[in-house]
């Protein structure tokens, strides 16, 4: 279980580095040594006879490079798609929601009929495939070195201002949108973590627990298609508004768990939880392009993924916690429906100060256009001025 978590938590909390790297080197360099790295600690911990190493070997190492060849994958997309890049991103994170559905039989059939390691053997073909896929990233916005320009971009290191991107957090918006959603995130994960469990404490082993998982995962994807699509007709900053509506049902959901006493009703819940769970994660990237542009997007990302690792790691053990000491998981799935609805009123200020920011930045040149007029007008009475008298000299001899 530490060795899952661990990587988990690595994938998340190395985002900030990769969206650093992203923008020195490119989506494709990152992309392909973060698949080679994740090849190399699957390989690895294949070989691995004791639980020790796999410290290292799975929970970090592979864990390192998953998540340096995941970020890539979202920033890339905004280089080719502006029109359609909530479509485009509904299909991308849609492939995971396909492999969630099926990866778990799979891994089920090769444990059973293959051991471990040999599963974790079958398991780097696919990180082969990630590898090879890494090379088709052709990135089309200039990263941190090639702005720096020609030659001296190759020779000299960029400054630290341009690695580590700290003015995005001068972004109003960007800023309520980066601490809002890891406020919210404090009770998301709370269900995906410990509704297997409840279902066992409330119904036994009567029922599939694994129907749960089936339909958070079918409906995540449609989800992720379909909020995908409809991101692209909601104009600039107003798709923050989705991101609101997916926190207000997941909340909702996961307070409504506990009064489910029919498993068809906690059946119902998870459909909706999936649904909204992928309208949240799809447009993430879209969300991302809006508020700090193409040029910035990479550490956007990454610093939200960053903060993301905090509540994600937190709010599942408080939940377990609160089993403990009270025997049942009710007051745990009712407080984990609260900071949601927290995170996601916060997130409501954003399309308003968003417009406020624009509307500023057209200020701003047509103040400079004004100044400039004043100053040509001024410059034009003082030729006038001094011309007048030469005309009356000249006139006078």
């Amino acid at each position: 279980a530490w060795v899952s978590s661990l990587s988990m938590g690595m994938v998340f909390f190395c985002s900030p580095i990769v969206s650093i790297f992203t923008d020195l080197f490119g989506c494709r360099k990152v992309a392909v040594i973060g698949a080679a790295v994740g090849l190399v600690g699957l390989l690895s911990s294949s070989f691995v006879s004791t639980i020790e190493p796999l410290y290292f070997t799975y929970g970090i190492l592979f864990a390192c490079g998953c998540s340096f060849a995941y970020q890539p994958s979202l920033v890339i997309l905004g280089h080719y798609f502006k029109k359609r890049l909530g479509l485009v991103n509904g299909i991308v994170t849609a492939g995971s929601s396909l492999f969630t559905v099926s990866l778990p039989f799979l891994l089920r059939v090769l444990l059973d009929s293959v051991d471990l390691f040999n599963t974790l053997r079958v398991l780097c073909i696919l990180m082969f495939v990630l590898f090879l896929a890494g090379f088709t990233y052709k990135p089309l916005v200039p990263n941190t070195k090639d702005k720096e320009g020609g030659k001296k971009a190759k020779s000299k290191f960029p400054p630290a201002k341009k690695i580590c991107n700290f003015s995005i957090f001068k972004i109003l918006s960007y800023r309520i949108w980066a601490f809002g959603i890891p406020a919210a995130l404090f009770g998301y994960f709370v269900p995906y973590v410990h509704l297997m469990k409840h279902v066992e404490d409330r119904f036994g082993d009567s029922v599939p627990e694994e129907v749960l998982l089936l339909c958070l995962g079918i409906t995540s994807g449609v989800g992720r298609l379909v909020f995908g699509r409809v991101a692209d007709y909601i104009p600039g900053a107003k798709k923050v508004y989705l991101q609101v509506a997916s926190f207000f049902f997941i909340g909702l959901m996961s307070m409504m768990i506990p009064l489910c006493n029919v498993f068809g009703a906690l059946v119902a819940v998870c459909l909706f939880m999936g649904l909204f769970d992928g309208c949240f994660i799809c447009i993430m990237a879209p969300i991302a392009f809006e508020l700090v542009g193409a040029q910035d997007v990479s550490q956007a990302i990454g610093f939200l993924l960053g903060l993301m690792s905090v509540p994600m790691t937190v709010g599942p053990p408080i939940a377990g916690l609160l089993r403990d000491k009270l025997g049942t998981y009710d007051v745990a799935f009712y407080l984990a429906g609260v900071p949601p609805l927290i995170g996601g009123a916060i997130l409501c200020f954003i399309p308003w100060v968003h417009e406020r920011q624009k509307l500023k930045e057209r200020a701003k040149p047509v103040d400079g256009e004004t100044t400039e007029k004043m100053l040509e007008n001024e410059s034009t009475l003082v030729s006038d001025t001094t011309e007048k008298p030469a005309k009356e000299l000249d006139s006078g001899l």
